[in-house]
This record gives C-alpha cells, structure tokens and sequence, in this order.
C-alpha cells in the first residue's frame, strides 16, 4: 500500500465561531502532485496553516511526514518547502544574500542545487530583489522552498499573479523540479487549467467540508454531462447524485457522478441523450457551484433516475 505523507483525519478548526474545516479528512500519497481546490473562504489556507504548525486545531489528527506540525513545528518545517502567492522577502537583499541569508535555517540546505537553479531559472545573483519582475520572484521563491530537498513541496496559489505564458512556464518548472525529484507536492490553486495537466490527485473543499477526493482521470470519468430531454428525467430518492442541472429548451443537461452506470441504464432503455466530458474546472465548478435544486428539491442534491417517459 502506498504510504501518506500528509493525513488529516476529522479535522475541526473555528475562528471566533466561525467552523471553518468541518471534519476534514484526507492522505496524500508520497511522491505525487495533490490538486486542492476551493472557492475563496472554503478553507484551503486555514488547513495549509495546520500543516505549517502555524495554526492549531481544534479536534482531529494532522501528520506531515509521519510528524504533528502542531507539537514538532520546526521538525515538519524541516521537511517541507512553502511558496506563496504572496511570499514576503527582504527586497533589499540580492539574490545571492537571501540565498546565504535562509541556508542556515535548515540542516539539508544545498548550496550547489540551490546555484544550479538559480542558473537554470535564470536569475541574477547581484540584483535587488525589489527589481525583479514577478515571475522572477515567483522562480526565486521556488529556490528557497526547493534547496533544502524538501520531502513535501506547499504551493499556495504561486503563480496567481503571473500572465500566462508565464503561468505555463511555472508549471513546467514545477514538472521539471518537483515531480522530476520525487517530491510529493501539495498545490492548492484558483488557475485550475494550469493545475489540471500536472494533479494526479484531487480533493475538493467546500465550505469547509471535503466532498471528494480521487484521482484526477478517475474523477473525469466519474463526472460526466448528460443531455436529454426534460420527459427522461425522473427525480426519486435511488439514483445517482445530481451535481448540477440547467434548462435548456425542451433539454436538460445534467452533471452526475456514476456516469458510467447512468450511460448504461440510458443505453440499455434506448434514451435519445448526449454525454459530454468536463474538464477539471466545470467539475469543480459542479460540486461548488452547481444548483441540482433548481428541478425541485430544495435541501440538498436530488437523485436522479434517467429513464425513457
């Protein structure tokens, strides 16, 4: 059995009140790249933090590479690399000084990795940081978190203010450094396009409750649109979870999981109907966004049984 780097278990954490992970529980197997989604507020830096040890929990169990970030902070920080959208350096420094200026902070520090990607992410060692353009802090942010050979690699919307092309080039680098080294790497982004190509795995927080967690072709194939005619559609309590419906005319298109097992059944009953494949994005958007309430039920995602009128 593949070994966890990163559990939680039934995790709880509030702020003045405010329950904002509900029972979170998931593991992230050694050496892959971990998809975390969530719409602003959801919780996704609340549970980064737990995993840093900056915050602590209320209830439930956090290990990052067999060590609780709550009792053994500095062992777990030890471990990991972190980068941010919004990492915070001493802009006065030269790329060469805040190089020299981290490296004691970890026992594993490597000076020869940490110059020979500084070469490759093409940085100049004697500019001032406050000169350097985004995607160069973004690529130097990288150098910190990486020159100690981190067991886990943090990614906290990195590459959120980017533009594209250099958006696209972070990822590479990510593939190139991160994947390439073996290191399993915990990427929590809005820029699921960019995410998609490089997740083996994805967990997807909602209001603070996790409600899926499977890897990234799995969860393709599981989720499907299927359009059909309004008189195919029967709601009852056995069938599979709607995730979201739209009227379109005299169709509906439906998102469901179990799209196999619906595809079947519309097969075998001879149901006029089109599937369509998501991407990563329309998925997220279905389990965040979706209205399934919109064909009647009200308090929570209706079944639904697709069969010929």
């Amino acid at each position: 059995m593949s070994e966890a780097v990163i559990q939680l278990e039934s995790v709880h954490k509030s702020f003045r009140g405010n329950h904002v992970l509900q029972g979170v529980s998931l593991n992230v197997t050694r050496g892959k790249t971990f998809a975390f989604l969530g719409r602003n507020g959801a919780g996704k830096t609340t549970t980064i933090r737990l995993l840093l040890g900056l915050l602590k929990r209320d209830s439930g169990t956090v290990l990052v590479a067999g060590l609780d970030p709550q009792t053994d902070p500095v062992a777990v920080r030890s471990r990991v690399g972190y980068l941010a959208e919004d990492q915070q350096m001493y802009r006065w420094m030269t790329v060469d000084e805040i190089l020299r200026f981290v490296a004691p902070f970890y026992a594993d520090w490597d000076h020869s990795l940490a110059f020979k990607y500084v070469k490759e992410f093409e940085l100049p060692l004697g500019a001032k940081i406050k000169t350097l353009s985004k995607g160069q802090n973004v690529r130097l942010g990288l150098v910190l978190a990486l020159a100690h050979r981190p067991e886990v690699v943090v990614l906290d919307d990195p590459a959120l203010g980017l533009d594209p092309v250099m958006r696209k080039q972070f990822n590479r680098d990510l593939i190139t450094h991160l994947q390439g080294e073996g290191a399993t790497v915990f990427y929590s982004s809005h820029l699921l396009q960019e995410v998609e190509p490089v997740a083996d795995e994805v967990a997807i927080l909602d209001k603070g409750r996790l409600v899926r967690q499977c890897g990234t072709e799995e969860l393709r194939a599981d989720v499907r649109q299927f359009v059909l005619s309004r008189e195919s559609c029967q709601y009852h309590g056995n069938g599979w979870r709607v995730l979201d419906a739209k009227h379109d005319g005299d169709e509906m298109a439906v998102v469901v999981e179990q799209a196999s097992q619906a595809e079947r059944m519309l097969q075998h009953e001879g149901v006029p109907h089109r599937v369509q494949g998501l991407s990563l994005d329309e998925i997220f958007e279905a389990y965040t966004a979706g209205t399934p309430a919109s064909f009647g039920e009200q308090e929570s995602a209706p079944s639904l049984t697709l069969g010929a009128p």
